[in-house]
């Protein structure tokens, strides 16, 4: 079972970080969570100018961080007459990104549930600024919650996708699955995809390319996704078990829409300057294209 004691779910007033808060608040009822809800005081977003050169603040200041501590409180009040325990915190920062992960790392956090603003040109390139900093550099899970917009989840969640990889971090994932899945009664499939050059690519050698050989590796794959579900999960659910050929990203995405998916579970493999520098292309591609929230476990550090 997984352990959520701390929820963190920074919040910017938007209907992207409405969405977000929405999802936390389930899952700290399904948990018994406490939530802390965040808002990043940043100088650089502020209404008024800053303050480079003065003995005393400006009076609008204070005013401005009345007015935010204000619609925070409003916005948790719901949450507190549900019964979920909630705290407000207010991190000043430059960078909302840092503001995020130095709340994370004080609380300690367990969780992070963070809303993202969209997939079309530049944020769908970068994923937006913040959420791709937080992405790349947490050292905790962290579920993206992409806007209404781009799909309509469900809650509780009914279709869970776990991709599995068989690396330890894709391992981790499927365990954290499978908790959701009991919480929330979901069926959960787990995928396997195999990277085979597919008709889009250039072809150097297909002398490996015969139905004997593809059969063994989907069996192979299919063996080992079966042998990684622990023997309790069976007790209260089967898993569907899925092997397809092609680019991870594509096999994931492709599964996530045919099933209706309203989560993602997976791992992020490495954190080496290159994985930091691409953020790992799986990853990537999943979370700014994918259709539903994807929850991401980064190895452990």
């Amino acid at each position: 079972m997984v352990d959520l004691q701390r929820i963190l779910c920074p919040i910017d007033f938007s209907l992207a970080s409405k969405r977000a808060l929405d999802h936390a608040v389930v899952l700290a009822g399904w948990y018994g969570s406490r939530i802390t809800v965040l808002h990043v005081n940043s100088p650089a977003f502020l209404p008024q100018p800053p303050i480079l050169f003065a003995e005393a603040p400006h009076p609008a200041a204070g005013e401005a961080e009345r007015s935010v501590e204000t619609q925070v409180l409003e916005w948790v009040a719901p949450i507190r007459s549900a019964g979920i325990p909630v705290d407000v915190a207010f991190e000043p920062s430059h960078s909302p990104a840092t503001g995020i992960l130095r709340c994370a790392q004080a609380l300690p956090a367990d969780l992070i549930v963070l809303g993202t603003h969209g997939r079309g040109g530049f944020e769908r390139f970068m994923l937006g600024s913040v959420a791709e900093k937080v992405l790349r550099n947490a050292k905790w899970p962290v579920l993206t919650v992409p806007p209404p917009a781009t799909h309509v989840t469900k809650l509780p969640f009914k279709q869970i996708l776990c991709p599995v990889d068989f690396f330890e971090p894709s391992l981790a994932a499927l365990r954290y699955a499978f908790s959701i899945a009991q919480e929330s009664n979901a069926a959960l499939t787990l995928l396997h995809a195999i990277e085979w050059p597919v008709e889009d690519e250039m072809v150097v050698d297909r002398a490996l390319d015969f139905p004997e050989y593809r059969a063994r590796m989907e069996a192979e794959a299919a063996r080992r996704l079966n042998a990684s579900v622990p023997g309790d999960a069976r007790l209260w659910c089967e898993p569907a078990v899925e092997v397809v050929w092609g680019k991870a990203y594509r096999a994931i995405l492709d599964a996530a829409e045919r099933r209706g998916a309203d989560l993602i579970v997976m791992g992020v493999r490495g954190r080496h300057p290159l994985d930091l520098l691409l953020f790992g292309s799986t990853t990537n591609q999943t979370v700014r294209q994918a259709p539903c929230p994807v929850l991401t476990l980064g190895p452990k550090r």
